[in-house]
């Protein structure tokens, strides 16, 4: 799909942080985005113990029900050093991988991860976003960067997450009195779509069904290859 900075290659840590550099301008974080996409998917990596093995996996739902339509994975060696901030490198080759192999090209990518929400702003949804030219947004667990006020306790309250005087993402409740998740723009889409998209993602649990599902089939495909002949 993609070669060179696109595809995010790298040998050293000053070689990766300059393809961040290059492609951080291509992303765009106006949007608006699909306001009702028919479908999303949700890319997710697990690894082994000892980290030399990933599993990278994508999941397609039908936005509507949250059923999984179609789904793929790649199995291989993480293609750049653990380093924070530059996660994608390591990541998105096997990433591109998986998303090579799907027969549906979703609406929306859904990231465990951020996007603008990030030490240079181009976190992995940017990434795969600029890449594949696809809306994409990251919602991570934990975060990265910034500071905020906790949001009110019921589903849907929200505030903002700011880092050096920008807002780069929202925290945001999609469960009441649960822990909130972390989300930003990743590209061609605007901040208050991909809060409603994670929401629509959250009728049930506080991760988004997409995150779910990527997750579980990356541990099994990580299972399978690490399970002795």
């Amino acid at each position: 799909m993609a070669s060179g900075a696109a595809s995010g290659t790298a040998g050293s840590v000053a070689e990766a942080v300059a393809v961040q550099e290059e492609l951080r301008p291509l992303v765009d974080l106006v949007g608006p985005g699909p306001s009702a996409p028919e479908t999303v998917a949700g890319l997710d990596v697990a690894y082994s113990l000892g980290g030399d093995l990933l599993a990278a996996a994508v999941t397609v739902l039908d936005a509507r029900t949250l059923a999984v339509v179609d789904s793929a994975v790649s199995v291989g060696r993480p293609a750049f050093g653990y380093v924070p901030g530059l996660f994608a490198l390591r990541e998105l080759p096997a990433l591109l991988a998986a998303l090579d192999r799907l027969a549906t090209v979703p609406d929306l990518l859904v990231c465990d991860g951020h996007g603008l929400a990030h030490p240079r702003r181009f976190g992995l949804a940017c990434h795969l976003g600029v890449v594949t030219g696809l809306p994409a947004i990251g919602v991570g667990k934990t975060a990265l960067v910034g500071t905020w006020d906790p949001p009110a306790a019921e589903r849907g309250a929200w505030s903002p997450l700011r880092d050096g005087g920008d807002v780069v993402g929202r925290v945001l409740r999609t469960r009441g009195g649960v822990k909130p998740v972390f989300v930003s723009v990743g590209h061609r889409m605007s901040l208050e779509n991909a809060t409603a998209q994670v929401l629509a993602l959250t009728p049930r649990f506080r991760l988004p069904e997409s995150t779910r599902t990527a997750d579980r089939l990356c541990r099994d495909a990580l299972s399978r290859a690490e399970r002795p002949d």
